[in-house]
């Protein structure tokens, strides 16, 4: 008897997950390779988390949440945003971001469906709606667009089994940002499509050089066509408490919360009852994007300082993905080689097809470790000039 489905089998494992089980096996290596921040979580979230379970307050939620954060939520998504949803039943507390994106593609989801994922992308958008028995269909996106969505490119790959498309910005790995025509263009095909539009909205607070960040569904004609994802991990150093959310038409999100209510039953509480202070954090978060933004200036100052090695500036995110074609190898090979020098990166082909030729290095460490990185790189390429 076979034991394990062929819809499993035939996923692979996580790239990053392998190639940092690589570095694990290295002494002395500076990693550049983290996707989390390396700030404390804000204060009066961890407080407010102590007190919760000083005061017992540890048992199950609503399977929605707790309604004194979805209405939070909400009223955050009405003014940063321009998003109005009901917190009663238009918003949905998940764990983590992952388990939104997850419930979004098995609530909307069909086998043989066809889902459009630009990329360069997360690592978890093409397995999810894999595990669904849809096809994730790429869409390239180009470095001399600076890893934004083109239009056209986007109506080539629309078939009649297209369901939906995902839209991430801003961009986990190239740090790209879109802008409002970007969109906009996104929102016409959508609707002239029937098109539900699945918008990781994440990074949302990390973003430089006067950029703005735009909700699509917020977009006329959107409202009821748009997943919006997000969530408290990286915006509020908050990845290891496991705690995002969905927001959607009533349609998409009782689909939703009937699979969480199944399989998750409720996000956990201590985290949302610290998630409650998330309005009280706003200092906290600029002090973050402050740091971030000097960061990112060193990093790609430097990187564009070395032999063969060429980087946009990215706009969002806390990530860089530097082009390193002239140096003749691909991503794999490039990066196996930097870690045998005590530099770990992310090839870019773990982004998809897409990302070879590139790398993902992380701003989210300090000055000191890119300044260690750094050096270690330029006497990486100058031995491979040699």
């Amino acid at each position: 008897m076979k034991r394990i489905s062929d819809r499993v089998k035939n996923v692979p494992f996580s790239g990053i997950r392998e190639f940092f089980e690589l570095v694990s096996q290295s002494k002395g290596v500076v990693s550049l390779g983290v996707g989390e921040p390396d700030f404390p979580t804000p204060s009066p979230m961890k407080a407010a988390a102590v007190q919760a379970i000083e005061e017992d307050d540890t048992s199950y939620t609503s399977n929605y949440g707790l309604i004194e954060l979805r209405e939070l939520i909400a009223r955050k998504l009405l003014k940063e945003n321009k998003l109005r949803f009901n917190p009663e039943n238009q918003v949905l507390v998940t764990t983590g971001t992952s388990e939104a994106l997850d419930l979004a593609f098995r609530a909307i989801l069909e086998p043989g469906d066809e889902v459009l994922v630009p990329e360069p992308s997360y690592v978890s958008y093409k397995p999810c709606v894999w595990f669904t028995g849809a096809n994730p269909v790429s869409v390239v996106m180009r470095e001399e667009n600076d890893f934004r969505v083109v239009k056209e490119d986007v109506k080539k790959k629309i078939t009649k089994k297209t369901k939906a498309i995902i839209v991430a910005s801003p961009n986990n790995p190239t740090g790209s940002v879109l802008r409002r025509s970007d969109l906009e263009d996104i929102a016409d095909l959508a609707i002239q499509h029937d098109l539900t539009v699945i918008s990781d909205e994440l990074y949302e607070h990390l973003i430089y050089d006067g950029e703005k960040h735009h909700s699509i569904g917020s977009f006329k004609g959107m409202e009821d066509r748009t997943i919006t994802i997000n969530g408290f991990s990286k915006g509020f150093a908050f990845t290891g408490w496991r705690l995002g959310y969905a927001a959607g038409s009533t349609e998409y999100i009782e689909s939703m919360m009937k699979i969480h209510q199944y399989t998750m039953l409720s996000a956990p509480t201590v985290s949302q009852y610290a998630a409650l202070k998330f309005t009280e954090c706003g200092r906290y978060v600029k002090e973050m994007v402050d740091e971030y933004d000097r960061r990112r200036r060193l990093l790609v100052r430097g990187l564009n300082e070395l032999p063969d090695v060429s980087c946009i500036m990215p706009k969002g995110a806390f990530y860089a993905f530097p082009n390193i074609k002239e140096t003749g190898m691909n991503s794999q090979e490039f990066a196996k080689k930097l870690l045998n020098a005590g530099v770990a990166v992310v090839p870019g082909n773990t982004f998809g097809a897409s990302g070879e030729g590139h790398v993902r290095c992380s701003y989210s460490v300090s000055t000191e470790v890119i300044q260690e990185a750094l050096e270690r790189m330029r006497k990486f390429m100058n031995n491979v000039n040699r």
